[in-house]
């Protein structure tokens, strides 16, 4: 009896060493807004609009010696009927991670370059749902992917991802370089994607910076693309665009203006479009906001961006867990 108990004990003291190394986080997103929409010339409509709801696991376990394996699943549901995306549609992927050598991971996630330009200024709503910005065309979401970041250098990391496309989908390659100190952030990188099926190569160059000074945040965001891709029989060629976004706070709440611009496609004339968004967010709590905003989209005659479009009126809830 004795020896059987010394050994449960054992096996207790190592199944308890093993649970305290490892970690599993169920994490998520809840995020709906009542909208009256006008999409060119229609007529408004009510509208309850899902905001890029999501819900997904994070997992790591320590390896000893400075060394963790992790994992992120990730997956999209329509807030406003319940509807699941099916699958982890939006993250898949498995890693490892050190501190001096930095991190690897495999699998499907959202472009680097996105992250560190787009989606970093992209404040009021979280670059979700109506108001999320729509003329920043190089959104790409990586399957089939290596990625490989280095560790924070003086608060510079440097991001590298090979998405080969397994000659069924495209090719993607980023560099991407990020560096954050104090109040500032800047983001930028070059992404470029073969088309599988039309051999296009569609390159882009984005920058991006954030500041916070007392209750002031502010950015911008310049991108420049060169698409090979056509658009109504032509070749698109190069186009600009920026982005200015900023937000005041005063205590719970939060005052956001944001302007982007497109200029024409070189080869598709009347292309350009503009889009501007006024919103405000009040925290209830870290996790849990209420929120209201105008956004416009103007689009030129060529219609790159879907038209003319208008939330003339949302209020919104957003939840995190």
């Amino acid at each position: 009896m004795k020896k059987i108990a010394l050994a449960a004990a054992l096996a207790a003291a190592f199944t308890g060493s093993a649970f305290a190394q490892s970690s599993v986080t169920l994490y998520g997103r809840i995020n709906t807004s009542a909208e009256v929409q006008k999409i060119g010339t229609q007529d408004e409509k009510y509208v309850l609009q899902n905001n890029a709801s999501r819900w997904g696991l994070r997992g790591s376990e320590d390896l000893g010696g400075g060394l963790n394996a992790f994992f992120g699943l990730e997956s999209g549901f329509n807030s406003d009927t319940g509807a699941g995306a099916g699958g982890f549609g939006r993250d898949a992927y498995v890693g490892l991670k050190s501190a001096p050598l930095g991190q690897v991971r495999m699998g499907r996630f959202f472009s680097a370059i996105y992250y560190a330009t787009a989606d970093y200024i992209s404040n009021h709503n979280h670059d979700t749902g109506t108001s999320s910005d729509a003329l920043y065309v190089f959104r790409v979401d990586l399957t089939n992917a290596v990625q490989y970041s280095t560790p924070s250098i003086g608060g510079f990391v440097g991001t590298a991802t090979v998405a080969a496309g397994e000659g069924t989908t495209d090719k993607t390659y980023e560099l991407v370089g990020t560096y954050a100190v104090g109040n500032l952030h800047i983001g930028g990188g070059y992404s470029e994607t073969e088309r599988r099926l039309t051999l296009a190569k569609d390159k882009s160059v984005s920058v991006s910076a954030f500041y916070t000074i007392g209750a002031f945040s502010f950015g911008g965001l310049y991108e420049r693309d060169d698409f090979e891709t056509l658009n109504a029989g032509r070749q698109l060629g190069s186009r600009d665009y920026g982005r200015i976004a900023g937000f005041y706070t005063m205590g719970a709440a939060e005052f956001h203006l944001n302007y982007g611009q497109a200029k024409s496609w070189e080869g598709l004339p009347n292309s350009g479009a503009k889009q501007y968004t006024a919103g405000i967010n009040y925290n209830l709590s870290k996790r849990t906001k209420v929120y209201g905003f105008f956004t416009k989209i103007d689009d030129e005659s060529a219609g790159f961006y879907g038209g003319d479009f208008r939330s003339l009126a949302a209020l919104g809830l957003r939840h995190n867990f």
